[in-house]
């Protein structure tokens, strides 16, 4: 169940990840009779935002389509503990066969969705939207990215071909700001184009080449200050680097459009769920 529009890519993740665990058979669940049914509830044991309902739901699919799947709450709810979110019932072989890989997305993404709501809801009433990055999980990008958008964030570019992210390398080898975005004009002039810069006079080269976007890399409350009022509305600004949820807030009070967070990916703590058979 959900709010959100899910990622085209849940059944082959989930394939994938049947695949790595079930290898060529559950030899554990074969201890069961194969005509025992069986129910189970899955319970949260601390307060998150729910996300990964639709991969849970897969794993089931995938594993026995007869399995049924009830769910009590929906991606993007905020759950408390002990509270049952949805009830398993089939075979119980297949419960227990899908049990970790089911659990395991749950415990991830609803992880990512939670931390996202943290920083969202401390920066309750202002302006400034938080972002995420392309710091995710190899192959669960999609997945990460939609957690973050059921935690209340939004998404940055999905990869590297559907925006235009100019970053120092980028600068260096093209020989400078200005040849950098003429080039990506050139390219594909339908992209959005958003340049990092390190210096408020980077800022200003950016500027007289009329980007939309600049990622202000690692600057200080002052510098960022400064940022705003030089570019006064010209292009939107996006802040990035070791921000935290001690640290969001300050950074948004300057007046910055966007904080960039790779955290909410990268450093995921995953979600304290069970599942209990009944």
């Amino acid at each position: 169940m959900s709010k959100f529009p899910l990622p085209d890519d849940v059944t082959e993740v989930v394939r994938r990840s049947l695949l790595e665990d079930i290898g060529t058979g559950d030899i554990t669940a074969q201890l069961i009779p194969v005509t025992t049914m069986a129910k189970a509830q899955v319970i949260s044991r601390e307060a998150a935002i729910l996300c990964g309902t639709a991969w849970f739901d897969e794993v089931y699919q995938q594993v026995n389509p007869a399995t049924e799947v009830i769910w009590y709450a929906q991606d993007g709810d905020l759950v408390q503990p002990k509270q049952v979110l949805c009830e398993v019932s089939g075979d119980a072989r297949t419960l227990l066969t899908g049990e970790r890989n089911g659990l395991n997305f749950l415990q991830l993404l609803s992880g990512v969705a939670t931390q996202t709501y943290r920083f969202v809801q401390t920066l309750q009433g202002s302006k400034t939207q938080i972002l995420d990055t392309r710091k995710t999980l190899p192959g669960l990008r999609k997945a990460q990215k939609y957690a973050v958008r059921c935690g209340g964030g939004k998404n940055h570019r999905m990869g590297l071909y559907d925006a235009f992210l100019i970053k120092e390398n980028h600068i260096l080898a093209a020989g400078s700001i200005t040849q950098a975005v003429q080039n990506a004009r050139q390219l594909a002039p339908h992209l959005p184009i958003e340049v990092e810069v390190e210096t408020l006079v980077q800022i200003e080269e950016a500027l007289q080449a009329n980007v939309e976007s600049l990622l202000l890399d690692n600057f200080n409350l002052d510098m960022l200050k400064e940022a705003v009022r030089l570019v006064g509305g010209r292009a939107t600004l996006e802040a990035s680097g070791g921000i935290t949820l001690q640290s969001v807030k300050i950074i948004a009070e300057t007046g910055i459009n966007f904080i960039s967070v790779g955290s909410l990916t990268k450093d995921v703590k995953a979600i304290d769920l069970s599942m209990r058979m009944l």
